[in-house]
């Protein structure tokens, strides 16, 4: 199956570079470009993409605001949106997750992790770069960073007593950033079972994807972040 790839930025040239390398993959193509978050949501809705690749910084209606209208749409419940940003500190990042995106990544990556990304998204994975699984969501959301305008409240810790002994223990090692596989190791258990724990935790708690279960497990107080 063809994954189809949305790209949202407003430099011209950057959009052509990424559209040449994703046209370049036999299972990937590129359906539409957007110069703004406004034309994105349009695109979006029209397109139907499997994943959405969305600047931060646009002029007029920014990728943040356009995440946040795509994941409000139930008919674009299938889209999945990757933030590109300029570095992985960037504040927004917290916001993105709030907003829906699925994950975010560093403009300088290498062409094969945007590759990467774009698959891992277009499965339902979170895309949760190294840098911040090792503790930056989690210092955003402790610091209160990204609690603008738009922003989730905090999650309340009785939202989580839906959850069974076994799916509280998944959940805090997704929110480690740890893969089916590592948390089946972990708990010596099949990659299936973990997936099953994963998909009801996430129904649940509304959550859209395994990063919006990131942000609930950290939101909630599950998890507490880690002051290096």
């Amino acid at each position: 199956m063809t994954i189809r790839v949305l790209l949202a930025d407003d430099q011209t040239l950057l959009r052509s570079a990424f559209r040449v390398l994703v046209d370049s993959e036999p299972d990937m193509e590129v359906v539409a470009e957007a110069a703004d978050g406004a034309q994105a949501v349009a695109l979006a809705r029209s397109t139907r993409p499997d994943v959405v690749l969305m600047d931060i910084r646009m002029p007029g209606t920014d990728g943040l605001a356009a995440t946040r209208m795509i994941s409000a749409e139930p008919e674009l419940a299938a889209v999945h949106v990757v933030m590109l940003t300029t570095f992985e500190v960037d504040e927004y990042v917290v916001q993105s997750l709030r907003a829906g995106a699925s994950g975010f990544l560093g403009k300088g990556a290498e062409p094969e992790e945007l590759l990467n990304a774009i698959r891992i998204a277009a499965a339902g994975e979170a895309l949760l770069s190294p840098v911040a699984t090792k503790g930056l969501i989690a210092t955003f959301l402790a610091q209160g960073a990204g609690s603008g305008e738009g922003a989730d409240p905090a999650v309340s810790p009785e939202r989580l007593d839906a959850l069974t002994v076994r799916e509280r223990e998944v959940l805090v090692l997704v929110a480690g950033g740890h893969s089916n596989d590592e948390i089946a190791e972990r708990l010596q258990v099949s990659p299936l079972t973990v997936k099953t724990h994963v998909n009801r935790a996430m129904a649940k708690l509304g959550a859209r994807d395994r990063a919006q279960l990131v942000v609930i497990a950290y939101e909630s107080g599950l998890v507490r972040p880690r002051v290096e």
